[in-house]
C-alpha cells in the first residue's frame, strides 16, 4: 500500500473506534507521536490515549489527505460530545516507512485539551 492509503485506513480505523487494527498500522519499534500537550514512545500508549478519548467522540471528519513519498499530511475536524472542548481542527504529519506508521506529530489548540484534562 501506499503511504497515504495506511493513514487514511489508519484514520478510518480510529473513526471506527477498532484500536486494535489501527495499532496494526503503527511500527512496534521506534514509534514516536508528538502533540502540544502529549508525547508517546509507544503505539500501546497512544492507543490507549485513543480509546480513551472515544467516549468524547462524535465524529472524525477527514477534511484532506495528501502525501508526498513517505510524509503524508492530514487535516480533520474531531467533533466531540464534551461541550468544553467543542470541535477540535486537528493537522496531522504522519512518517510512514516499510508500510507502517512511524512517526505522528498533531497541531491543535492544546489550550481546549488542557482544559478537560
Amino acid at each position: 500500500m501506499q503511504p497515504k492509503d495506511i493513514v487514511a485506513q489508519f484514520i478510518s480505523e480510529i473513526h471506527a473506534q477498532r484500536f486494535d487494527n489501527a495499532k496494526t498500522l503503527l511500527v512496534a519499534e521506534g514509534f514516536e507521536y508528538v502533540g502540544p500537550n502529549m508525547r508517546f514512545l509507544s503505539p500501546d500508549d497512544m492507543i490507549s490515549y485513543q480509546f480513551a478519548m472515544a467516549a468524547i467522540q462524535k465524529d472524525l471528519v477527514l477534511r484532506q489527505l495528501s502525501a508526498d513519498g513517505e510524509h503524508v499530511f492530514a487535516i480533520l475536524d474531531y467533533q466531540t460530545n464534551f461541550e468544553p472542548i467543542g470541535d477540535v481542527r486537528l493537522a496531522l504529519w504522519f512518517r510512514v516507512r516499510d508500510d507502517k506508521i512511524q512517526t505522528v506529530e498533531a497541531f491543535y489548540n492544546a489550550a481546549v485539551v488542557e482544559n478537560m484534562l
